[in-house]
């Protein structure tokens, strides 16, 4: 085992912790371009026994644990990297117990999950709550501490790892996602909850980081009320000519799907640059729109008599199917095409 590090702008706590667990575990850690200001900080920690890897400049959370992966993999063949925070939240005995549920063997991925009791700053409480539920939402999974960097992961997945795109604090949300999305074992240990001074050493920004971890589901909420105006605009249009409301959801739908597969395609999830395959995502798209059309068709009749209201109907029936379509849309119709997860028994990767 190694502890990886990612440090942007460390202060004093890092080389205490480097020291504690020096006896225990090499430690490697990242300096994510702090600047020549904190170079004795790094260098009381080379001098604690940890290997410094420097980023010139500030790439981000997500660069800095892949940059720390890929030397783990070719410098630590086969050994399982534990991550930990470098602002004093992760103590050594949390770190190591961590480190123990993977050791059994059972998992592919372990987080260290905080449980927000006690004294805990305010945007940190509604930023696990809120990431949590929306997490739960989009996947049907629920765990107890989506933002912990607190995290255990065997040598073979470090080569995933390393595929999954984002540089940002967005970046652990996302293999979180994907890890889901690809069938692995997420194990949870309760850790300590541990906030410093307010967690005034975090450079996590609220507004902005918080908008890059949710930007694909912003972007799926944009793509959607687009096509729903578009959808609802035809739908009334044809109604008041035809009055056959079966017919006008049918046409509508027909039209604003084609916009929306388009967009989501193209933009909302399109990964690393990367669109899904066209062809195949036209099949699933195809395949899903026609179980929404249907169940849009059978709730929109159903809520019209109940309401009275064709307006209220379509805006029920929509919010009803947004969830399952979002879920469906990210670990099936545009999930990128990427290589399974390597098992036990598959050979480790010499480097990334």
């Amino acid at each position: 085992m190694i502890v990886l590090i990612p440090s942007y702008e460390p202060d004093g706590r890092l080389p205490q912790l480097v020291a504690d667990l020096g006896a225990t575990a090499p430690v490697v850690v990242v300096d994510d371009g702090s600047g020549p200001a904190y170079g004795p900080v790094f260098a009381e920690c080379a001098r604690r026994g940890a290997v410094i890897v420097t980023h010139p400049e500030n790439r981000g959370k997500g660069a800095a644990l892949k940059t720390g992966f890929a030397y783990a993999a070719a410098n630590f063949p086969g050994e399982s990297v534990v991550c930990a925070d470098s602002d004093g939240q992760h103590s050594p005995v949390d770190i190591l117990r961590v480190a123990d549920e993977l050791a059994d063997g059972e998992a592919d991925l372990v987080l260290g999950a905080r449980l927000f009791t006690g004294e805990v700053p305010l945007r940190s409480r509604f930023g696990n709550a809120v990431t949590g539920r929306l997490f739960a939402a989009a996947t049907r999974r629920r765990l107890i501490d989506t933002q912990t960097g607190l995290r255990a992961v065997p040598a073979r997945s470090l080569a995933w790892l390393c595929s999954i795109p984002g540089d940002r604090f967005e970046y652990e949300l996302r293999v979180l996602l994907r890890a889901v999305a690809d069938g692995l074992t997420i194990r949870e240990v309760e850790i300590a909850t541990i906030y410093l001074d307010e967690n005034a050493s975090s450079h996590f920004r609220p507004v902005r980081d918080s908008v890059m971890i949710y930007r694909q589901l912003f972007a799926f909420v944009a793509s959607s009320l687009v096509g729903f105006a578009l959808d609802a605009t035809l739908l009334f249009a044809v109604v008041a000519l035809t009055g056959n409301v079966t017919a006008s959801a049918v046409g509508a739908r027909l039209l604003s799907g084609t916009a929306n597969f388009t967009m989501n395609r193209r933009w909302v999830f399109r990964s690393g640059g990367t669109q899904a395959p066209l062809w195949r995502s036209v099949r699933r798209y195809a395949a899903l729109a026609a179980v929404i059309l249907a169940a849009n068709v059978v709730l929109l009749h159903a809520l019209s008599r109940l309401l009275g209201s064709l307006l209220l109907a379509k805006l029920g029936t929509e919010a009803a199917l947004f969830v399952a379509s979002f879920l469906i849309q990210r670990t099936g119709v545009f999930a990128p095409a990427h290589t399974p997860k390597a098992r036990s028994g598959d050979r480790e990767p010499a480097g990334v």
